[in-house]
């Protein structure tokens, strides 16, 4: 073949796949169509804190992100079931870290992969090294997530040991928006933060390695891995990081525009009786709305 044919059938074929990639990436997403399921609000607000914390109108948003990501975003179970509490649990994951970014849309997954327990790098549950709880897929992967059920779980069931294995991942898929998953959140943080934001990366790294961090070790392994792992901290504890980290604290409530340790109560300190009004925003009482799906 003639070298100059060569190169315009390849230029050709690069050319298709830019558009037809720019094209897939500003698809938009199917809306909800139907209501919120009510035994999905009592889900909420039995297990997703995130969710309690918020005003009656920021309820309906997150109501509404949690419906239009399960809507263009399958979740399955393999060799485990799925049912609405998992998918709940997977939407709520994604939708925490972007939720104060309405237009916010996932163009990078189409499905979340839910194994039983954790699994190793061929995606295995039994043999050696079988100790991934999350992991964003590349390659014949590209558009899927893998995450434990029990992790899952234990990240919303656990809310004192700063860790959300299901967040941490989507923390990844945001980071990977742009392009590369290199631990700035380039669509997130404005270009005059960046230089600021990886000189703290690299000094609270520097802690970690010297024993002076509460942060999870694990974020000491690249900017990427502590990009996640703070986040992790950010939405589970954002009281203490406040506290411990307050630079840091600053960084990621800019990065995500959400003054969470304001806002934040234990699960301990949110009581609801019978009689009172369901936290749902319904204007019934809790024992008539969700607290009656739960049966309480």
């Amino acid at each position: 073949m003639d070298a100059t044919v060569f190169v315009l059938i390849t230029s050709l074929i690069l050319l298709v796949y830019l558009v037809f990639r720019r094209k897939k990436s500003n698809l938009q997403w199917n809306a909800p169509v139907i209501p919120f399921p009510q035994e999905h609000k009592a889900i909420l607000l039995k297990h997703v804190l995130y969710y309690t914390n918020l005003n009656s109108e920021k309820k309906k948003r997150f109501e509404f992100k949690i419906q239009e990501f399960l809507e263009n975003c399958r979740v399955t179970g393999v060799d485990t079931d799925v049912f609405d509490l998992e998918r709940i649990l997977v939407a709520s994951s994604a939708i925490i870290p972007i939720f104060n970014f309405p237009d916010w849309q996932y163009t990078n997954i189409d499905e979340v992969l839910v194994y039983p327990t954790s699994f190793n790098e061929r995606y295995e549950t039994a043999g050696e090294w079988n100790n991934i709880l999350g992991m964003v897929g590349n390659g014949p992967m590209e558009g899927k997530m893998i995450l434990s059920k029990q992790a899952l779980h234990n990240g919303f069931d656990n809310e004192s040991d700063k860790k959300n294995t299901a967040i941490h991942e989507f923390i990844h898929l945001i980071d990977k928006t742009d392009g590369t998953i290199d631990g700035i959140p380039s669509l997130l943080l404005e270009q005059p933060y960046t230089l600021p934001w990886l000189d703290l990366v690299h000094k609270k790294i520097s802690d970690i390695y010297q024993n002076k961090s509460d942060i999870n070790p694990y974020g000491a392994t690249n900017k990427v891995e502590f990009f996640a792992v703070v986040s992790e901290y950010f939405f589970e504890r954002p009281k203490q990081l406040k506290h411990k980290h307050p630079e840091l604290y600053k960084n990621l409530e800019l990065i995500f525009k959400q003054n969470l340790a304001e806002s934040h109560k234990n699960k301990s300190s949110i009581e609801i009786n019978r009689n009172d009004p369901c936290p749902c925003g319904s204007g019934k009482k809790y024992k008539k709305c969700c607290g009656k799906v739960l049966n309480i």
